[in-house]
């Protein structure tokens, strides 16, 4: 057995650039990527990605080099996701939503030779690139790219996407893959409490991770997926991969807008889209003329806070299939899926909805998933109630953070990568986040979940948006304190609300404050900074006994949302799905 070695023929690296390449043989002729009024096909998709990959290494771009991009779900970002580890290099996708200075430390911290600016961010990579400049940081290059379906001339330096297209050889087919374990791909974190970290993908874990996500997600040919999920998140939950491995058609939209949405699904007959539950609301309040009808089943998978019963019930009545997922950065997109069993079919429509809330199991290349005490290791019971960290591994986690040894070491305990969710594990073994560990509410001794509170409040008729942190409690320590954004031409009381809470959860789980808010302040991506909301909730008064009857709140407190384009639509900030999935 020990005399038959690993060899050319029998042993090759894994990397998603298998699917890619495979794809233009098979599904030549097959359409690739829709924008617009442009549109290509696997081998035209193919060749245009030989010729950039040779064009990186005319401009002397060499293995573990990277590539930065700042563009929205455009072409070319797609086909990065190709040419730049054909190049050997290591691509960086960044979150359109962040501003100039974390550009910058992005920039400088992953030392990018090379820094593709889609033209609608040229400004805001302008001013990033002056603050390189002023701290002496060596300059990327910088090259633009403007819009393939309608050209606008705007330029930042000499060079430009589609000249290094056209200036390529089509005939380079990308440098040999010595180690698996190489890096593909470098993403930053969006924590609400600490500096972004740089978490780095191997070429191994971006193909099993891809190779598991359409497997589970029972993704079949000549699929075609909406990009409503940026692909700056995880490489777009890898995505960007896995439409190429089944030769799907990729419809890439600049705007996530109900509009832009319901248009593609109905003209390009979308089966699959990935998203944040924040989309749902996008869909679900789309005004009558920018609907379109949906005349067959659209496949979302949605990640982030689970989707509350009601919203999971509206969008299964307008045609849409969901599937919940869990996962983050570290994990490479998503790590467990709520496979769903046929035998929940037959029950009723709040019970299904309820199951699907649920995050689920792991994904086929994950080798375990568990939920321990945080401080002795030890497995909880599997019972739907005793809470621990979830734990994970298997060989589509990271490589580990970016020259942050100590970060790395800290993730990585005793075999397991911990996520520093909470959650439990039911008796079918399936796992149900309740929190983030750092918002635990303990009140008295038990631990309350802010997702479980807020998830009640998502379904009040009046409610817009919530969020539920700790406040301090003379007698119980801390207690629930909830901030609520109201639905436009809604009205509620404290009084209403705490009465409403009554009704639904146990006395030790009802708010002790109720304040209303215009907005909730939040991360570039979406997160809501509870750190902030912890803070104000330490300066407000307990309301036990309220009796009075004030609609909204007489003093309605300004929460500023973080905001890197002003001029931009409230929901558009709220699109772009967490990272923490």
């Amino acid at each position: 057995m020990e005399r038959l070695p690993k060899c050319a023929a029998n042993y090759v690296p894994l990397t998603p650039l298998t699917f890619f390449n495979r794809a233009s043989k098979v599904y030549a002729n097959r359409a690739s990527v829709i924008y617009g009024g442009v549109s290509f096909t696997w081998r035209q998709t193919y060749e245009r990605c030989c010729r950039l990959a040779y064009s990186l290494r005319s401009l002397n771009v060499v293995k573990n080099d990277v590539v930065s991009v700042l563009a929205p779900n455009v072409p070319a970002l797609y086909e990065m996701h190709f040419a730049v580890p054909m190049a050997g290099a290591v691509l960086n996708a960044i979150n359109t939503r962040l501003d100039a200075k974390n550009i910058a430390t992005i920039l400088c911290h992953s030392e990018a030779k090379v820094f593709f600016v889609d033209y609608q961010y040229v400004p805001l990579a302008s001013e990033a690139l002056q603050l390189l400049d002023a701290k002496n940081v060596a300059m990327p290059l910088v090259i633009v790219i403007d819009d393939v379906d309608k050209p606008t001339g705007v330029r930042l330096g000499k060079l430009e996407y589609e000249l290094l297209i056209q200036h390529g050889n089509p005939l380079y087919h990308g440098e040999e893959l010595e180690d698996e374990w190489d890096a593909i791909s470098l993403n930053y974190t969006s924590g609400t409490t600490s500096e972004p970290k740089g978490v780095v993908y191997s070429h191994r874990g971006a193909f099993l991770s891809t190779m598991s996500l359409i497997q589970g997600w029972e993704m079949g040919t000549e699929a075609v997926y909406l990009w409503s999920l940026p692909m700056f998140h995880c490489n777009g939950w890898t995505f960007t991969w896995g439409v190429a491995a089944r030769g799907g058609t990729n419809v890439c939209i600049r705007n996530t807008t109900a509009e832009e949405m319901y248009r593609s699904i109905s003209q390009h007959k979308v089966t699959h889209m990935c998203c944040a539950p924040i989309v749902f609301n996008i869909l679900l309040d789309a005004k009558p003329h920018e609907r379109c009808e949906i005349t067959s089943t659209v496949n979302i998978l949605t990640g982030g806070a689970p989707p509350p019963e009601a919203l999971l019930e509206k969008m299964e009545d307008l045609g849409f299939h969901i599937m919940h997922a869990y996962g983050l950065t570290e994990a490479t997109g998503p790590a467990l899926v709520c496979e769903w069993q046929t035998k929940w079919n037959q029950l009723p429509k709040d019970h299904q909805a309820r199951l699907k809330a649920r995050q689920g199991v792991g994904i086929l290349t994950l080798a375990d998933v568990d939920v321990k005490n945080k401080d002795t290791m030890e497995s909880v019971v599997r019972d739907g109630k005793m809470m621990g960290e979830i734990v994970l591994r298997g060989s589509s986690i990271m490589k580990g953070y970016l020259k942050d040894e100590k970060e790395t070491a800290k993730a990585f305990q005793k075999g397991w990568f911990l996520t520093g969710d909470v959650g439990v594990i039911h008796p079918d073994g399936y796992v149900e986040i309740k929190d983030r560990s750092k918002d635990v509410i303990i009140s008295g001794g038990e631990n309350i979940s802010s997702v479980e509170l807020e998830s009640i409040l998502f379904k009040h008729p009046a409610i817009h948006d919530a969020a539920v942190v700790a406040m301090p409690h003379p007698k119980w320590g801390e207690s629930p304190c909830a901030f609520v954004v109201l639905k436009e031409m809604e009205s509620t009381t404290e009084t209403e609300i705490l009465e409403y809470c009554r009704k639904k959860m146990s006395k030790f789980m009802v708010p002790k404050k109720v304040e209303f808010v215009k907005e909730l302040p939040k991360t570039g991506t979406g997160k809501v900074v509870k750190v902030e909301l912890r803070k104000l909730a330490k300066t407000l008064k307990i309301s036990e006994n309220i009796q009075i009857n004030n609609k909204r709140s007489q003093k309605e407190v300004h929460l500023h949302q973080t905001r890197y384009q002003q001029n931009e639509p409230h929901d558009q900030e709220k699109v772009f799905a967490m990272s923490r999935l």
